[in-house]
C-alpha cells in the first residue's frame, strides 16, 4: 500500500513597500516649502488687514470697534488670533458685551458684536452715565437725555469712566433689580435702594417694593398681575412683593402702623 504525500503550497512572501529615498526627499521638500510659505504669509503684506467689517450694535458702537482695531491694519491675517482679538474688544469698548472675530482672506477682519443692554441712567451731581445690565458704565450722556431709562441716584464719589463697574448699595443693587425687568411691562422712573429694600417708582407713581434682589422674576410677575387687577386704581400707592407669596397693595404710599 502506497502512502499519500500531501504537499502544502509555499506561503507567498509578504513585501513591505518602503518609500524610496527620492519620495522622502520630495515630501521633506514640500513640508519645508509649506512652512516657508506660512512664515512668509505671517511676515509679508500678502494678507495684510485692509478692512474691518462690523455687524451688530448701533453705528456709534461699530465706529468705536473699528477705532479699537485700527492698530491691526497692515498686520497679516495669518498673525491674527481671533479669540485674543475678540477678548481685547470687550475690554477696550465698554458697549460691547461679547464679540467674535473671523479672518476673511485676503484682507478683511469680520467682526460680529453683541452690544451691552442699557438698563438705567446713573446720576451723581450734574453728571449722568448709561449703565448696562452687568453694572458696567457704558458712556456719559448730557443731562436730560434718554428719558425712557430709569434714574439711579448715586451717593458721593468720584466721576465715573466708561468701562467702570458700579458697586455699592446705591448702585449695584438697583442695577441688579433692573437687569431681569425687560418683558414684564413695568416701567420704572427711578430706582432707590436701602440696606434691606430696593424700590422701583413706576411712571404711574406706584412704588414697587421688592425687598431684597432674590426671586426677582417671580416678584415682577406677581406685581404685574396685581397691577392689572388694580386697573386705574393702580396709579399711586404701593405694591409690596417683598414676600411674593403674600403681596400687599395700598392706595396710601405710606405703610400703615
Amino acid at each position: 500500500m502506497r502512502a499519500a504525500t500531501l504537499r502544502v503550497p509555499p506561503r507567498p512572501a509578504i513585501r513591505i513597500a518602503l518609500p524610496s529615498g527620492r519620495s522622502i526627499a520630495i515630501g521633506l521638500a514640500l513640508l519645508v516649502a509649506a512652512a516657508g510659505l506660512y512664515a512668509g504669509a505671517r511676515e509679508t503684506s500678502v494678507f495684510a488687514v485692509q478692512r474691518v467689517e462690523v455687524v451688530g450694535g448701533q453705528p456709534r458702537v461699530q465706529t468705536a470697534v473699528r477705532r479699537a482695531l485700527r492698530d491691526e491694519r497692515g498686520t497679516s491675517l495669518v498673525r491674527v488670533d481671533p479669540q485674543v482679538l475678540a477678548a481685547a474688544l470687550v475690554e477696550r469698548v465698554p458697549e460691547v458685551e461679547s464679540a467674535t472675530v473671523d479672518r476673511a482672506f485676503p484682507h478683511t477682519l469680520a467682526v460680529r458684536i453683541r452690544p451691552e443692554r442699557a438698563v438705567a441712567v446713573l446720576r451723581r451731581g450734574g453728571s449722568s452715565w448709561v449703565v448696562s445690565a452687568h453694572a458696567r458704565v457704558l458712556r456719559a450722556i448730557p443731562h436730560g437725555a434718554l428719558l425712557s431709562l430709569p434714574r439711579i441716584w448715586l451717593g458721593r464719589g468720584d466721576a465715573l469712566e466708561p468701562g467702570d463697574h458700579v458697586d455699592g448699595e446705591s448702585g449695584a443693587r438697583p442695577v441688579a433689580a433692573l437687569a431681569p425687568l425687560r418683558g414684564y411691562g413695568l416701567h420704572p422712573r427711578t430706582v432707590r435702594a436701602s440696606a434691606d429694600e430696593v424700590t422701583l417708582v413706576l411712571r404711574t407713581g406706584v412704588e414697587l417694593r421688592l425687598g431684597d434682589t432674590g426671586d426677582l422674576r417671580l416678584k415682577f410677575a406677581i406685581a404685574r398681575k396685581v397691577l392689572r387687577t388694580l386697573g386705574d386704581a393702580g396709579t399711586g400707592g404701593y405694591v409690596d412683593v417683598s414676600v411674593p407669596q403674600r403681596p400687599v397693595a395700598s392706595a396710601n404710599p405710606q405703610v400703615g402702623g
